[in-house]
């Protein structure tokens, strides 16, 4: 099972907390807008970049619209990883977009 966030949710606990987030979308996508903070890590580059991530962080995974961060989330989750989907992705993203 896959732990998930509602968008609302997720913009409520970012205003209260530095919270680390990975946008999955590929680099294109990411510097036509993404959430402050964000860090770019597309689904395409995942499988051979995930072992930089620490498996003692809580990971906030985004995408455009919360499938390929749900992909992403349980390949993630496969290797040990804790993380989160923001269901919704950017298309219900309300927050500033840098």
């Amino acid at each position: 099972m896959i732990n998930s966030i509602e968008n609302d949710d997720f913009y409520k606990k970012m205003q209260n907390k530095k919270l680390t987030v990975l946008d999955v979308r590929e680099k294109v996508e990411f510097i036509d807008g993404h959430v402050p903070m964000a860090q770019n890590w597309p689904l395409s580059e995942l499988a051979e970049k995930y072992s930089k991530l620490d498996t003692s962080t809580s990971y906030y995974v985004i995408c455009r619209s919360g499938a390929r961060s749900a992909n992403a989330c349980a390949f993630l989750q496969d290797k040990g990883l804790n993380v989160t989907n923001v269901t919704g992705g950017m298309l219900a993203w309300k927050g500033e977009v840098i």
